[in-house]
C-alpha cells in the first residue's frame, strides 16, 4: 500500500473517531498515532488531511450536501460521510492530487470499510462535487 493510500485510511479512522468520540482533531491525531505506527510521510499526509477537514468542516458539508441531492448528510452512514468528507477536501485544497486518484482511493475506502453500496454511492456523490469544484480529468494531449 502506497503512502497516500495509507494516509487516507488513517485519515478517515481518524475522521470518524472524531465524530464518534466528539474529540479534537489535535486528539485524536495524537490517539491514533499513539496506537499506530505510520511513514513519516503518510503521517503528514493524513494529518493534514484531518486538520484541513475539521478546520473547513463548514464549507466541506455544504458542498457535500448540494451534490446529494436524496440524502441528508445526517443520514448518511458514518463511514461515507466521513470518506466524502476526506475526498471533497482534497479535491478543494489539493490541485497537485489528480481528481482521478481522489475519487479511486475514495471508492475502494468505500468498498473496503463502507457498506454494500458505498462505493457507487461515494463515486457518483463525489463526481458532482468534482465537476462542481471545476475538477475535470486531465485530457490527454492529441499525437
Amino acid at each position: 500500500m502506497g503512502a497516500r493510500t495509507s494516509s487516507r485510511e488513517a485519515a478517515l479512522q481518524m475522521l470518524f473517531g472524531i465524530e464518534v468520540n466528539a474529540v479534537t482533531a489535535e486528539t485524536a491525531i495524537r490517539n491514533f498515532w499513539r496506537e499506530f505506527e505510520g511513514d513519516p510521510e503518510g503521517r503528514a499526509y493524513a494529518d493534514e488531511i484531518v486538520t484541513g477537514v475539521v478546520s473547513d468542516l463548514v464549507r466541506v458539508d455544504e458542498l457535500i450536501r448540494s451534490a446529494s441531492t436524496n440524502w441528508r448528510l445526517e443520514r448518511m452512514a458514518r463511514v461515507d460521510r466521513n470518506l466524502l468528507r476526506l475526498a471533497s477536501w482534497e479535491l478543494l485544497s489539493r490541485p497537485d492530487v489528480p481528481r482521478a486518484v481522489i475519487l479511486d482511493e475514495a471508492v475502494e475506502l468505500a468498498k473496503r470499510f463502507g457498506g454494500e453500496d458505498s462505493g457507487a454511492f461515494v463515486n457518483g456523490v463525489l463526481d458532482r462535487i468534482a465537476e462542481e469544484c471545476g475538477r475535470h480529468d486531465e485530457v490527454p494531449a492529441e499525437s
